[in-house]
């Protein structure tokens, strides 16, 4: 692999464990949502017996205060270098985790699960920039492949790893896992990996061009079409995560078996990057995004239609809903990364800062749509469904206004 000339000094770790180390540190964030999954049922009555809907704001605002961390993780990692960013976060994100643990009420737990997301922010984006140091091109492209098919298996075992906590420890028990799944990645990480940024290259922190990038990004008319898009595609993940234990426990009786069901999902779920990767050279990322768009309007609208109308036996209803539930997740995978490079076409000479701010707003902003679509669950997937109708056919007419980059400047 090609190293970066300014980094060729620093000693890097063997392939297999850079990528085992690093999918370690993204694993945090899938971690401390699905793992959370099978406490909600617990949380609801503990916590918020009279409104079970609102123990779901556990999953929104842990995304919130990630989406709110990301705004700044980047620049600070440039400034600071990238171990103290993700170091930082990490006791940040644990901090969070035991406040949580402690936490007599629902709403300290919301405000404890919002300090976790903005800890998670840290090994997020810092991590991602630390790749960037050692390798560049297609080298860097192979080496967060690999990182992403490990970290794949994350959200199918998350599910089942809580349960089993929960079973043994109570729901508050997780907290504890998160807790000691950073310790062990962070000793990991101090002991095996050296900073990547040297003193020499790093730039002082500046608000001001901080502003300035902002400024760029919400002024770019193709940037910020793509990320209100994105922003749809966000909220139709974070609405269907923090619903569909739900739906499994309250519409179909099948609490016990969500964490295995749920890792059915992500299994066949996680094959979509890997479709991605096959058919955007040859398609495009704007026919992949449009296609993947108008092919899950299409299905969302059967699909209610036939809870709506109930034009298939009882019995079947389980069975296109985990369908649906695949395809959704399925959908994510098709869509988010070609977004994102969409997003950063024009922004190459300030890519760093206009990542952080499109991921930033496109984060935040899917929790504002989100969340009414949660709350209005009424025992039934109708809400679920029709809000990820909604999402997905504002984003495909989004699409179709998206300017080129090279008419726009």
């Amino acid at each position: 692999m090609t190293a970066i000339p300014d980094t060729a000094a620093i000693r890097r770790l063997p392939t297999i464990e850079f990528v085992a180390l690093l999918a370690m540190l993204f694993a945090m964030t899938a971690f401390s949502i699905d793992a959370m999954l099978p406490a909600m049922p617990e949380i609801a009555a503990e916590l918020t017996p009279d409104s079970p809907n609102r123990a779901q704001l556990i999953i929104t605002s842990f995304v919130l205060g990630m989406g709110i961390g990301t705004f700044v993780t980047g620049p600070l990692s440039d400034t600071f270098g990238r171990r103290a960013v993700i170091l930082g976060g990490a006791v940040l994100y644990s901090i969070g985790a035991v406040l949580a643990w402690a936490a007599p009420t629902l709403e300290l737990v919301l405000a404890a699960r919002l300090l976790q997301g903005l800890g998670v922010a840290g090994p997020r984006i810092a991590g991602v920039a630390l790749i960037r140091d050692l390798y560049a091109g297609r080298d860097m492209a192979r080496l967060v492949s690999f990182v992403m098919m490990v970290f794949t298996l994350v959200p199918a075992v998350a599910p089942l790893f809580g349960a089993f906590i929960i079973d043994g420890f109570g729901w508050r028990g997780i907290f504890i896992a998160f807790v000691l799944f950073v310790a062990i990645s962070m000793t990991w990480f101090m002991l095996r990996q050296a900073e990547t940024l040297p003193v020499s290259n790093r730039r002082p922190f500046s608000s001001t061009a901080l502003i300035e990038a902002a400024r760029e990004v919400l002024t770019h008319r193709l940037v910020m079409s793509v990320t209100l898009v994105q922003t749809l595609a966000f909220a139709s993940l974070f609405t269907t995560l923090s619903s569909t234990q739900q739906v499994f426990d309250q519409s179909f009786g099948r609490a016990e078996g969500f964490p295995k069901w749920f890792a059915v999902i992500a299994l066949i779920a996680g094959t979509a990057s890997l479709l991605n990767a096959r058919l955007v050279p040859h398609l495009g990322m704007r026919f992949m995004v449009k296609a993947t768009f108008a092919a899950q309007v299409a299905n969302s609208t059967v699909i209610l239609a036939i809870f709506m109308f109930g034009l298939v036996p009882d019995y079947m209803n389980f069975w296109f809903y985990l369908y649906w539930t695949i395809t959704v997740f399925f959908m994510i995978g098709l869509t988010i990364g070609n977004l994102n490079a969409l997003a950063l076409e024009p922004m190459g000479h300030i890519a760093g800062m206009a990542s952080s701010i499109v991921a930033a707003l496109a984060t935040v902003l899917s929790v504002l749509v989100a969340v009414p679509i949660g709350l209005a669950f009424d025992g039934t997937p109708v809400p679920l469904m029709a809000g990820v109708l909604g999402c997905s056919l504002t984003a495909l007419l989004l699409m179709r206004l998206v300017p080129r980059a090279d008419v726009i400047g």
